[in-house]
């Protein structure tokens, strides 16, 4: 059987210039070679929507069709098989290729012995945004456990980082706050690809499984989604662009607390609010923050769905003027302040940590201290974090 080389490392309303260049995904990497790296496997593909190639074939019928493989059985991660569910989900089939589709976010969310009969390779091709709490690098991790546990070999065809490579922000994940919104020691923007983080979880924890990653070609870690060349496929129902991609670091931290998020409207993560909040005055007291990249304008609206269903709501709609200097994790962490201080009464706060996963910190917001230097106290974590992940990284 024909291996992968193991991968080493390598020593916005005003977006930057498009690149000249088209990115080209590990998926496209692999369908330029007739999947070659995978000759004579019998693979478990982990994917969902977004599993596609730049011409716009899935990722499924591409190894579905190559000579000298098999493809044994799928898996999808959370919010289904076509990426439109927001609730647990059940196994299906996959019409076009008759293989059944077993849930990672149902009865399980790691593959079980039985899920796993006939497989010797798991491959995972699924798109990230760059943000710790978002689940799919947990569904990786639990694949990779279920890899090491079974000696399966794990390939990832990478993906880019849609908010960009370099920033980095928020606290660092402690080891015994690990769940399936938390799945690695991390920063909330962690600037890393699932290829890159899949080679971290693996060599920091020990993870008894050789992890092979199909580079994507062209991407550089200074580029955001806009830069790549790349269609924007939805990752998730309420991810519709990239400027939720971008605030949600941020504005995803309050989704604990009794704040509408923008769940249930057309523009999630882009506007916050509730029927007790005065978006005036909301939008007064952050714009007088002056934070960079981004302005605030009241609003009212009315969600369909989550938080607030069919009550009218007070909030601000988070505008983005430059995405090149707009700090998400900085902007989330002064909105939770200023709603503290303007409407502490009312807000509801005993799931802000759910995401933040820093005592200390939400501590300190209900505290009433200065947002920025909350986010001072994060730059020694966030110091040894950045040499951590050198080790790891495939990009220059």
């Amino acid at each position: 059987m024909r291996t992968l080389p193991l991968c080493l490392a390598l020593a916005v309303a005003t977006p930057t210039p498009p690149a000249t260049g088209q990115v080209r995904t590990g998926a496209d990497v692999l369908a330029a070679t007739d999947c070659e790296a995978l000759a004579g496997c019998r693979v478990g593909l982990i994917t969902n929507h977004t599993g596609r190639t730049s011409d716009g074939r899935r990722t499924v019928d591409v190894l579905a069709t190559a000579e000298g493989m098999e493809l044994v059985a799928l898996f999808s991660p959370e919010h289904g098989w076509h990426g439109v569910l927001d609730e647990k989900v059940g196994d299906s089939i996959d019409r076009a290729t008759g293989l059944v589709v077993h849930s990672l976010y149902g009865a399980t969310r790691k593959p079980t012995a039985k899920m796993l009969r006939g497989i010797d390779t798991l491959v995972f091709d699924v798109q990230d945004i760059g943000c710790r709490f978002y689940t799919y690098i947990a569904t990786m991790r639990n694949a990779m456990e279920a890899a090491a546990e079974h000696g399966l070999r794990f390939v990832v065809l990478d993906r880019p980082n849609p908010i960009g490579g370099v920033a980095i922000a928020g606290p660092v994940l402690a080891r015994e706050r690990r769940d399936f919104v938390g799945a690695h020691t991390i920063p909330l923007r962690h600037g890393m690809t699932t290829g890159e983080l899949a080679r971290m979880m693996a060599g920091e924890d020990a993870i008894k499984v050789r992890i092979e990653v199909v580079r994507c070609e062209g991407w550089h870690r200074r580029d955001l989604w806009h830069r790549t060349g790349l269609r924007w496929i939805n990752p998730s129902p309420n991810m519709r662009r990239l400027t939720q991609a971008l605030t949600y670091p941020g504005i995803g931290l309050i989704e604990g607390t009794n704040v509408s998020v923008g769940r249930g409207t057309d523009t999630p993560f882009e506007i916050l609010g509730a029927p007790w909040i005065d978006g005036e005055r909301l939008a007064r007291d952050l714009n007088g923050r002056e934070l960079p990249g981004v302005a605030f304008v009241p609003v009212r609206f009315t969600p369909t769905a989550s938080k607030h269903a069919g009550e009218e709501c007070g909030g601000v709609h988070v505008l983005l003027t430059d995405w090149r200097t707009f700090e998400p994790v900085r902007t989330g962490v002064h909105v939770a302040c200023a709603l503290h201080r303007l409407f502490g009464d009312d807000w509801d706060t005993r799931r802000l940590d759910w995401l933040l996963k820093d005592e200390a910190s939400a501590a300190r917001i209900l505290r009433g201290d200065p947002a920025d230097a909350i986010l001072a106290s994060w730059r020694d974590g966030l110091r040894t974090f950045r040499m951590r992940r050198r080790a790891f990284l495939l990009y220059e």
